[in-house]
């Protein structure tokens, strides 16, 4: 299988070849040069993201393609026209923020409703594999303790609570779509609102706050026993971990790729998260064990 596939790649994909091609020395990592049937896996200047690109690069690699990594090229405006001019083939994205960057007037909301108009929005040369269930995103957290009192699940749930809610999150929140008038008008909550910035997660864990706006991938999700609230009625854009792929090797390489994606579970990236936060492991270690666990190795 693993000869077919890199004989499919040579002879079917002879653009996407000649772009892998003009990457030679395009990884500022180990300043060698990238083969000409190379993969060239990219990731942005984040833990969480390259901890994801490393995922994908070892289960390439597993499966006997040639991998080149090219890690840590900055955000969104820095690494795109590398992707759109082939330099660089395959890279973790996320579905709600990479909608909004080539369609900033988009109205989709939910998971299913952003992949399929990120699917629309996409320029030619460049497509997206499936979507994961990992999100890294705006959510609602509130402390176990208190989800466990109140039988919490979902923000909806915070509608039938008759003790008074508190909200923290950055000082932007309190005029931002999802934030308390978000709540209000979407799920029938009342909140009043205290700007915590930095203190956000601190102060939901003393009781200051007891509900607070907290990235979905954050490892203080784990580590604090943080419980992130469902959002059934897409209150919050979605951002669910994509591959963003030259469309020339999505045939190619989908059937590595794909399992990853359906794998890799909302509480799963919190895991791998901390391992690199907390545990202070590489993201080649991380990535190994967790292909490795996951049967993907």
């Amino acid at each position: 299988m693993r000869t077919t596939r890199r004989s499919a790649l040579v002879a079917t994909a002879a653009t996407a070849v000649l772009a892998l091609g003009a990457c030679s020395g395009s990884d500022p990592l180990d300043g060698g040069s990238a083969s000409s049937d190379a993969i060239v896996v990219g990731s942005q200047a984040y833990y969480s993201n390259e901890i994801i690109a490393e995922i994908y690069a070892q289960a390439l690699e597993a499966e006997g393609f040639t991998v080149e990594r090219n890690f840590s090229i900055g955000q969104r405006d820095a690494y795109m026209p590398a992707l759109e001019d082939g330099e660089v083939q395959l890279f973790p994205e996320y579905t709600g923020n990479l909608l909004q960057f080539f369609d900033p007037d988009a109205t989709a909301t939910s998971p299913e409703d952003v992949y399929a108009a990120l699917q629309e929005a996409l320029p030619d040369g460049l497509t997206v594999l499936d979507q994961s269930s990992a999100t890294d995103q705006d959510s609602y957290n509130v402390t176990e303790s208190f989800a466990t009192e109140n039988d919490l699940t979902s923000i909806a749930d915070l509608a039938d609570l008759d003790v008074p809610l508190t909200l923290g999150g950055p000082a932007e929140l309190e005029q931002r779509p999802y934030g308390p008038q978000g709540l209000k008008d979407v799920y029938g909550v009342d909140v009043s609102f205290v700007a915590t910035g930095d203190t956000t997660v601190q102060d939901l864990v003393a009781g200051t706050v007891n509900v607070a706006n907290v990235f979905s991938a954050d490892p203080r999700i784990q580590t604090e026993n943080l419980v992130t609230l469902e959002d059934p009625e897409g209150l919050f854009l979605a951002s669910n971990v994509v591959p963003l792929v030259n469309a020339d090797l999505a045939d190619e390489i989908a059937d590595v790729i794909n399992p990853v994606s359906a794998a890799l579970t909302p509480e799963g990236l919190v895991a791998l998260n901390v391992q690199s936060t907390e545990e202070q492991r590489s993201s080649a270690d991380i990535a190994a064990d967790w292909l490795a666990e996951n049967g993907l190795a």
